[in-house]
């Protein structure tokens, strides 16, 4: 199969499209969850050590975040890779799901809890089986990736979804940042010289 190429002013187009739509996203959080997303920065910010996980491409999203805590000094691993060690009380599992109801997600965030960590979770389900096992429920107003009525999102499945957890990952590393004091010269040696 080969597709057509868009032209330029489609792609332009797609481009004010999508930004519109995670403007209007992001402020729906900022005005129904900005307690949460709050405290899922205090749960960040006295961890031990945080774990993220997410499937698929929500996985990828939370990939940027835990480089973004690692620059801010915090210890943070992906669940997953081989050097990973095990969750322990203290820690926090930052965990991202559209649906909230992956079976392996689901999993993780109760071993978190029965271990003593705490689970900060971004889902676009707040009555989701992960919203309800959390310490703290980011909900995202968005599609989830089986949501393919255009009136939910115009873009194609969890899009949006995905886009927002970059987002919300941003936010949460600013406002730590911002609170931190440290400048962006004491952040730069943490970043790696062998890119």
């Amino acid at each position: 199969m080969t597709l057509a190429p868009p032209s330029a002013p489609s792609v332009a187009s797609a481009l004010t499209e999508i930004s519109a739509e995670l403007a209007a996203t992001a402020a729906a959080m900022a005005d129904n969850s900005g307690a949460q997303l709050d405290r899922a920065a205090v749960e960040l910010a006295r961890a031990h050590r945080v774990f993220l996980l997410g499937a698929g491409r929500s996985g990828l999203a939370l990939r940027l975040t835990a480089m973004r805590l690692m620059h801010l000094g915090l210890t943070a691993h992906v669940v997953g890779e081989a050097t990973a060690p095990a969750i322990a009380s203290g820690d926090v599992l930052l965990v991202a799901s559209g649906s909230g109801t992956m079976p392996g997600i689901v999993a993780a965030a109760t071993t978190a809890s029965e271990v003593g960590a705490s689970v900060v979770a971004i889902t676009a389900d707040a009555a989701s089986a992960l919203a309800l096992s959390s310490t703290v429920t980011v909900v995202v107003p968005a599609a989830r990736k089986l949501d393919r009525d255009s009136a939910t999102s115009a873009q194609y499945a969890g899009s949006l979804f995905e886009q927002s957890v970059v987002v919300v990952g941003d936010a949460l590393f600013h406002a730590l940042w911002k609170a931190s004091g440290l400048t962006a010269d004491e952040l730069w040696p943490r970043h790696s010289n062998l890119e």
